[in-house]
């Protein structure tokens, strides 16, 4: 006579003992990513504002021209000069500088030459004038740019390195109060 047996596999407790393990394990590594993770938003906008920074400064070379930099809290735009009316003006040949605004919740803070730079709003009345310059000969204003999130829990700073080049820093956190 043979003998049944019962059949083989897992109990409804071992099974809610699984899903309970693997749900503490995802929640920590959850966590885990978002206090240690990156901000892509920020990463992108600061490297795109430092190639173009890099671009424009190769363009003022290459067209022996000079080029601007013109800052606000929430973007930038790029300005040429124009040597036959004496004024800074829009880029509008290369639509690589167009003025960009930056996405929400991203700040800028602009220091050149040793001097922390107040934005005003731009009124239609006043001339156009970069804040960082970028020399024909390929020379640029001293000057230190942050790529801010709001609660200034993260930034990164632009800036000329060793070699001449614009490059990124990011800069450690700051705690919010």
């Amino acid at each position: 006579m043979r003998t049944l047996r019962p059949p083989a596999g897992f109990t409804l407790i071992e099974m809610l003992v699984v899903v309970f393990i693997i749900g503490i394990v995802a929640a920590g590594v959850m966590l885990s990513v978002n206090l240690t993770g990156t901000d892509h938003e920020l990463e992108t906008e600061s490297e795109r504002l430092a190639t173009l920074m890099n671009y424009a400064r190769d363009a003022a070379e290459i067209q022996t021209r000079e080029f601007g930099l013109a800052c606000s809290a929430t973007g930038y735009a790029f300005y040429a000069f124009d040597p036959r009316t004496a004024l800074w003006a829009n880029v509008t040949e290369d639509d690589a500088l167009r003025p960009r605004t930056l996405p929400a919740g991203l700040t800028l803070k602009l220091n050149v030459e040793g001097h922390d730079i107040v934005f005003k709003p731009p009124s239609p009345e006043d001339p156009k004038k970069p804040d960082v310059m970028i020399f024909s000969n390929g020379d640029l204003s001293a000057f230190e740019l942050t790529i801010v999130r709001d609660g200034a829990v993260r930034s990164v700073k632009l800036a000329v390195d060793a070699k001449g080049h614009i490059a990124t820093t990011a800069l450690p956190l700051e705690k919010t109060s």
